[in-house]
């Protein structure tokens, strides 16, 4: 967002304008994330401070899109993860098309309550780097962690995620909703407990322990839970 500008007053305005205008209409849900749709979806960013989109091809097929009060949470979060983890970036994944429904090859992401986060990683020297994603690696799907959360020169920041888990919980609440479930591989769940936000995380996040049809290790999915119509 631009805000010293010296341009026309009309310029200066659209430069300012956030990603989606506050003019735009809510979103409305309907079903579940498996058996959903959306009405008016927002589409995410493509970058903010401390994260970026994993793809900008995905974002031109309209494959970022969400229900308006997730963007908000999302949105939110980033900031206020920013505000304890100033080094760290984040790197996020597919969410769902604007008006829901199938979403190939995931099987829920269809009614705007889903989003993929990529692991946040660290290089050999102990920096925060973004997960590389291209079409080499199926914009970042295709990586492989092993069960320490090692890949090459790259580790799993199992705080990094610990502490954007705890923000979005709480980005949830305060707009009316709540995180529903996260998933990530089971066997690297136990490094998160040794996160300083574990404690709260135990208490108030559902992590899901089943295995999933896809491994979950190079990105947690996170299911949010807001008030959405019966499936139509």
């Amino acid at each position: 967002m631009r805000r010293n500008c010296v341009l026309p007053s009309v310029t200066c305005i659209a430069l300012v304008m956030p990603a989606v205008a506050f003019a735009d209409e809510p979103s409305t849900c309907y079903g579940t994330t498996s058996n959903g749709r959306l009405e008016k979806g927002w589409k995410l960013p493509a970058s903010g401070p401390n994260f970026s989109s994993y793809s900008s091809l995905g974002r031109l097929a309209g494959r970022t899109y969400v229900h308006s009060s997730v963007h908000t949470v999302v949105v939110e979060a980033y900031s206020e993860t920013a505000a304890v983890l100033p080094d760290t970036v984040f790197v996020y994944g597919e969410t769902g098309k604007k008006e829901g429904g199938d979403f190939d090859p995931h099987k829920t992401h269809r009614n705007g309550l889903s989003v993929d986060f990529m692991v946040p990683v660290l290089n050999e020297d102990g920096e925060s780097v973004p997960l590389p994603t291209s079409v080499f690696n199926k914009w970042g799907y295709e990586h492989e962690f092993d069960d320490k959360g090692q890949l090459d020169d790259l580790t799993i920041d199992f705080d990094a995620i610990a502490e954007h888990v705890y923000q979005l919980h709480h980005a949830a609440i305060r707009n009316g909703g709540r995180v529903w479930r996260v998933i990530l591989a089971p066997e690297l769940q136990p490094h998160l407990h040794k996160s300083e936000r574990w404690p709260f995380l135990e208490d108030n996040v559902q992590f899901s322990t089943r295995k999933s049809w896809v491994r979950h290790d190079e990105h947690y999915h996170v299911d949010f839970d807001f008030d959405c119509e019966p499936a139509s």
